[in-house]
Parts: C-alpha cells; sequence; structure tokens
C-alpha cells in the first residue's frame, strides 16, 4: 500500500500586478520560507524539491530554492502551463507516497508581463496549435484573438449554444468571486463587482468582456509534503492529508469532435474528478469547499459540471440557486479565484493548496466554511494538463 501524503506546511506571497514584485528567485525563497515555518521544519529537512514556473530560463527553480539553502538535494524544475504548481504539488505527493523520501517541497512561483498571455517563441510551432485551429475554424476572425481568450470565451459560446444559458450567469460567477474576496487579505481584487458592472464591460470576443478574465498576477506559493511517520516523528501537525490526486492529459476527444468545450478539458477534468472519487471512496456530494480553476468565468461554468458538482446543462440553475457559495451545496473558490487573486501560472495550484489546506485547519477567519472537513481543488493547463486534487481533514 502507498503512503499517505501530509500536508504539513503551506505559504503564500500575496499575488500582486506585474512590475510591481521582487524578483521570482525572492519571491519563490519567500513562499518557501513560509512554508517551512507554518510546518516548524529547518529546510535541511527537505529531501526534494519540485519546482513550477513557466515563463523562466532552465534551472530557475534552483535560484530560488538556493536561498532556501545549499544542501545537494535533487531539484526538478516543473513547467505544465496553468497546472504547473500543481503538476509540481503531485511530483511531490507522488515522491512521498512511494517512499522515494520522507519529506518533499513544492514550489511555484510566475514573474508575469502585463496584458494577455502571448507567444514567447514565435520561430517554432506552437503547442496549441490543435487546440487553436477548433477555435479558428468555429469564429471568423479568431486567430486575431489572444489565444486563451480565444478558447475559453469559444468553450463558453458554444455552452450556451448547447443549453440556452444566459451571457449573465457568467457574471454571476465574477459577482460571487468578487463577494468572496473581499474578506481574502491576499487577493488583489478586493472591489464587490455586480453582473451589471460585468455585462456593461466592452466586448473582446463573443460574449467576453474584461470582467469575465482573470488579470495576470506575480507571486509565489510552497507547500511542505511529508509522509505520517515523519510528521510524528519530527512533531509536525498532520492533520490534513491527500486523499486523492489525479493528473490527466488530453483525450481523442479533445480534438475530433472539434468541441471548445472537449478542447479546453472538460473531459479530462471529468476524468481526473471521477479518479479522485475512486481513490478516496466519496463522491461530489460529500466534498465541502472547491477551489477551481477560474482562468475565465466560463471555464468555472464548465467546471461545475465537470467536477460533476451538478448535472450536465445544470450549471446554470445551480448557479443562480446559489449552490457554488456560503449557505449553498459547495462553497467554490472561498478565495474569489484566479478571478480576484490574479493568475501567476506557476503559483496557482500552490495557491489553491494553499487556501484548502487553510481552510481544513479553520484559519480563514471571516471568508471560513464552516466544518470543512473534504476540499476539492481543480488546476487547469492547456496544452494539456489537468490535476484534482482531495485533500481530508483527520481527527
Amino acid at each position: 500500500m502507498p503512503k499517505q501524503a501530509v500536508v504539513a506546511g503551506v505559504g503564500m506571497t500575496p499575488f500582486v500586478k506585474p512590475g510591481t514584485s521582487a524578483a521570482y528567485p525572492d519571491m519563490g525563497a519567500a513562499a518557501g520560507r513560509l512554508a517551512l515555518e507554518d510546518a516548524g521544519i529547518d529546510f535541511k529537512s527537505i529531501q526534494q524539491a519540485y519546482v513550477g514556473f513557466v515563463y523562466g530560463d532552465s534551472t530557475a527553480g534552483q535560484a530560488a530554492v538556493y536561498k532556501l539553502g545549499l544542501t545537494g538535494i535533487p531539484v526538478l524544475n516543473v513547467n505544465n502551463n496553468c497546472s504547473t504548481g500543481s503538476s509540481a504539488l503531485f511530483l511531490a505527493r507522488q515522491a512521498v507516497e512511494s517512499g522515494a523520501v520522507e519529506c518533499a517541497l513544492a514550489l511555484g512561483f510566475e514573474q508575469m508581463a502585463p496584458g494577455a498571455i502571448s507567444v514567447v517563441f514565435g520561430d517554432r510551432p506552437s503547442p496549441l496549435q490543435k487546440f487553436l485551429d477548433i477555435a479558428d475554424a468555429k469564429f471568423e476572425g479568431a486567430s486575431n484573438i489572444p489565444s486563451a481568450i480565444r478558447l475559453f470565451g469559444g468553450a463558453g459560446y458554444e455552452y450556451q449554444q448547447k443549453y440556452g444559458a444566459k451571457t449573465e450567469t457568467f457574471a454571476k460567477v465574477r459577482e460571487k468571486a468578487s463577494k468572496h474576496a473581499k474578506d481574502n487579505e491576499r487577493a488583489l481584487f478586493r472591489k464587490l463587482v455586480s453582473v451589471e458592472d460585468v455585462m456593461a464591460g466592452e466586448k473582446i470576443f463573443l460574449n467576453v468582456t474584461k470582467l469575465h478574465c482573470c488579470p495576470p498576477t506575480c507571486g509565489a506559493a510552497a507547500a511542505v509534503i511529508c509522509s505520517p511517520e515523519f510528521a510524528r516523528r519530527h512533531g509536525l501537525r498532520s492533520d490534513v492529508v491527500i486523499a486523492g490526486q489525479s493528473m490527466v492529459t488530453d483525450f481523442d476527444s479533445s480534438f475530433s469532435e472539434g468541441s471548445m468545450i472537449k478542447a479546453v478539458g472538460s473531459d479530462m477534468t471529468r476524468a481526473a474528478a471521477n479518479d479522485v472519487y475512486r481513490q478516496a471512496g466519496i463522491g461530489p456530494d460529500d466534498v465541502d469547499v472547491v477551489e477551481l480553476h477560474d482562468c475565465f468565468t466560463m471555464n468555472e461554468v464548465i467546471t461545475y459540471e465537470g467536477l460533476s458538482l451538478c448535472g450536465e446543462g445544470e450549471a446554470e440553475k445551480w448557479i443562480w440557486d446559489g449552490n457554488n457559495t456560503y449557505g449553498g451545496q459547495v462553497v467554490t473558490n472561498p478565495s474569489g479565484g484566479l478571478l480576484s487573486k490574479g493568475h501567476p501560472l506557476g503559483a496557482t495550484g500552490l495557491a489553491q493548496c494553499f487556501e484548502l489546506v487553510k481552510q481544513l485547519r479553520g484559519d480563514c477567519g471571516p471568508r471560513q466554511v464552516e466544518g470543512a472537513k473534504i476540499a476539492l481543488q481543480h488546476n487547469l493547463g492547456l496544452g494539456g494538463a489537468a490535476v484534482v486534487t482531495l485533500y481530508q481533514k483527520q481527527g
């Protein structure tokens, strides 16, 4: 039987606007120190480090880790697009559960540029070209739109055509995010936003306005993962464990059906979630709190169904019934999500981990989900990889 993985410590820097952050090695080291301090151990106890970033030179992970200590441990650099942070967590958890190590560090950071994500290496094929071809075939002039907006905006439009959902439903998700973010001191945008505010914005593509989109931010987050035996031996808290985790990449259906919803990972999400529920021996009705990948409001709506929080085509009613917030079925993105914190790609998955561990510990103050014992995390990277993680409170 594999060993269980304990999340012994978490750390996160505030996310800030591009151009106002510290350099990436300093942000990464700061998050690592916070996680070590939270766990109550010294860096010398870390046996391996998995470090995620998307926009950076090779061995940028070492540049951050070396500020924590020069102990000669393996440092592995991870890049899996927007699911990079969760991919680092996946590897750290896997190393501990397999018995390869007893204690590992998962660290993610990103020093972003302002504006929409753009192509860095224009002299070679894009790994997203197969995805973009689907959007370009469906929407005239789509090739002039930034890739992420093109793909997720197209998926939202397809969802509306398929199920008759109102554009206001996507705006309702943004309104909910702002209500949650007002109580999160680490969220960049804490101003309340109404459905009307979102709808009044200038359209960027199809029904997408600026407030439907998460902003780029800079920041870092980290988690210390260890075995229960290590935690006992060192007197660390072991009340939050990873009860299930799955990473899934694209299926043939991502491309063969010409579906924008599937191109942005709905089948990956569903497969990963089902795998996690099977591993943990629970169902979606048992989940108390969720942090999911709301890079665009459209993706949050699609993901509700991918995670089986509601049935196919039922997300609109589920949202307007208030099932995605306090007092409803399951609180989604109590942190305010990417829509409010922003999206420093390499750090996002570990920032989600930070929020959920704090929720299960009962340390979230006014945004605390009362009685939270089971937490679900969804982190999506196009190209692609979906990572779904289930955390459970013990004792």
